[in-house]
């Protein structure tokens, strides 16, 4: 899984394309950043940009953007709807995949000493990053926005986390921190009443309505002994909602924003409007994604909607998006495309690599060509993703034979557990070659000095020895999908035994080619330990490859033979 991070700065600026273009300019050049979106607003005077990477090249173009803002925009001229209390408003950093909050905090109070330090900016942490739990909430620190600050930063309890306790006219303070993924998402409704919009919005936001006394329409609100207004809290947690009509569309919408996935969902979100919509009258027709969404989400959702038809679990992420795509009706509106609406996606991780994603024929004449590589380690994975494919097959084939689908679960797990194998596999195929391009570029680094010679052969066997690592990786892997193909064998579908069989006979191909490759590779190495280490494990991935083809064999024949 890769390690990755959102950045979502806000800057107050949204007027001048001029200035935006030079922030965002100054992002892209950090290498490893992906610039996602740039929503500028006349109104608000504000754009947010969205962007992702790795953690450590994020923060880096973080930093460059809001170096680059302070020198462009004068928050002394600054007019705009929207609050704000500095140049770059509020920073926040959003784990993806890979990272943990814990450590996107971290990497958000690193970021903030730096602006302190070597802007000159006041900084506050909000969010996961701020353990003063007072100081957490961002609307409580903006609280008196830019034209307050110049008292407020003066007081003691808003001294700032990072920086001057001085507060610069012209670049302002900027609120640094750590957050979850915040997922815009409207719902149709067959309606255009804004109201009635409303009242589903009140059932499932966090906050609820507020509580009447008598008439729940029109009664007096009822208060706690503060003063304060009590609410009756809705049935989703982590949610904000509201009603609106869009004219564009000629419906109107529940519009929320789930601020914590782990704890609602997007499937969930959406199964809950139904119900609420459908208690008053109404029907959902479809829904609505504002901006990108995390692959998980869509992978989850999938197999929910799966899971509720008994269909089994274990089909490719396309098939999986495709069923929350439709279940949910995101393409009622637009099209949904993935490749731009999936941030994985959108970065190119998730798909597949270079020689994975070619065609059949492709694939063939590539390896035919007079390039050393794609060789036997990228086949052996390739044969061995094929192996696992048909074991899984036969198990997608068994969850929906007709009279057996109270073992449909069964089956989807031993499918399930056959993707995640045939997913390794094919990521294999391209790292085999990318590890002999490696060997390549180590021989060819120069060795005029001692020195140099020195350097090339520790990389040279570095190399050689990720080169002997690769293909055992692929015999493991190929190996991992013999008890998934013998119980398939043994007990999925009879009709598609020979199926497992071939499936049995291709896993085996990929062990023994894998190990030979491994075992050729193993005698470049000058780490004969390691060497005699690999050697063995290879012989011995063989051996028991063979002992399975022919158990499940055995198997296959008696079924075919019946």
């Amino acid at each position: 899984m890769p390690r990755l991070v959102e950045c979502v700065p806000n800057f107050s600026e949204g007027r001048d394309p001029a200035v935006i273009r030079q922030i965002t300019e100054t992002i892209q050049a950090v290498d490893g950043v992906t610039l996602l979106n740039v929503d500028p607003g006349q109104a608000t005077n504000r754009t947010v940009v969205t962007m992702a990477g790795t953690p450590e090249v994020v923060v880096e173009a973080a930093f460059r953007a809001i170096a680059r803002a302070a020198q462009l925009i004068d928050m002394s001229k600054h007019h705009g709807e929207h609050p704000r209390m500095g140049a770059t408003d509020v920073c926040p950093i959003v784990p993806i995949s890979g990272v943990t909050m814990e450590e996107a905090a971290t990497f958000a109070q690193q970021l903030g000493a730096r602006v302190g330090k070597e802007l000159g900016i006041p900084v506050y942490l909000y969010e996961a990053a701020q353990r003063n739990p007072t100081r957490k909430n961002l609307s409580i620190i903006r609280s008196g926005e830019y034209e307050g600050f110049f008292k407020k930063i003066k007081l003691s309890e808003w001294k700032p986390d990072f920086g001057p306790s001085e507060f610069p006219a012209r670049t302002g303070a900027t609120v640094i921190g750590a957050r979850d993924f915040l997922v815009a998402f409207n719902i149709n409704l067959n309606t255009t009443s804004t109201r009635r919009a409303n009242a589903v919005a009140f059932d499932v936001r966090e906050a609820g309505r507020p509580k009447r006394l008598g008439d729940p329409l029109t009664g007096k609100i009822s208060t706690d002994e503060t003063g304060q207004p009590t609410n009756i809290p809705g049935s989703l947690k982590a949610v904000k909602a509201i009603g609106w009509f869009i004219r564009e569309y000629g419906i109107a919408q529940v519009s929320m924003n789930l601020t914590d996935l782990t704890v609602t969902p997007v499937h969930v979100a959406f199964d809950e409007v139904c119900r609420k919509a459908e208690s008053r009258g109404l029907r959902v027709t479809g829904a609505e994604l504002v901006g990108l969404i995390p692959l998980q989400a869509m992978l989850d959702a999938g197999r929910h909607y799966l899971a509720k038809q008994q269909r089994s679990l274990g089909v490719s992420d396309a098939d999986l998006i495709h069923i929350a795509v439709k279940s949910m009706g995101l393409d009622e509106l637009a099209p949904f495309n993935p490749g731009e609406r999936i941030i994985e996606y959108r970065m190119a991780y998730g798909l597949p690599g270079r020689l994975a994603a070619m065609t059949l024929v492709g694939f063939a004449d590539e390896t035919a060509s007079e390039s050393p590589a794609p060789g036997g380690g990228s086949v052996s994975a390739y044969v061995g993703a094929l192996g696992v494919s048909l074991g899984t097959m036969v198990a997608n084939l068994s969850a929906h034979k007709r009279g057996w689908d109270p073992r449909w679960e069964e089956f989807s797990r031993v499918a399930e557990h056959g993707r995640a194998i045939q997913k390794q596999l094919l990521a294999l195929v391209d790292e085999d070659t990318h590890a002999f391009e490696q060997v390549l570029a180590a021989l060819g680094l120069p060795r005029s000095t001692e020195e140099e010679k020195q350097a090339r052969n520790a990389a040279v066997q570095a190399a050689t020895l990720n080169a002997a690592e690769v293909p055992l990786r692929v015999a493991r892997l190929a190996s991992e999908s013999f008890p998934i193909i013998r119980a398939m064998a043994d007990q999925g579908n009879p009709a598609s035994a020979s199926d497992a069989g071939v499936g049995a006979l291709c896993a085996r191909a990929a062990v023994l080619g894998a190990c030979l490759n491994t075992r050729t590779n193993v005698a470049g190495l000058k780490d004969s330990a390691r060497g005699k280490q690999l050697r063995d494990e290879a012989r011995a991935l063989e051996q028991s490859a063979g002992q399975m083809e022919q158990d499940i064999l055995r198997i296959v024949e008696s079924k075919i033979s019946s």
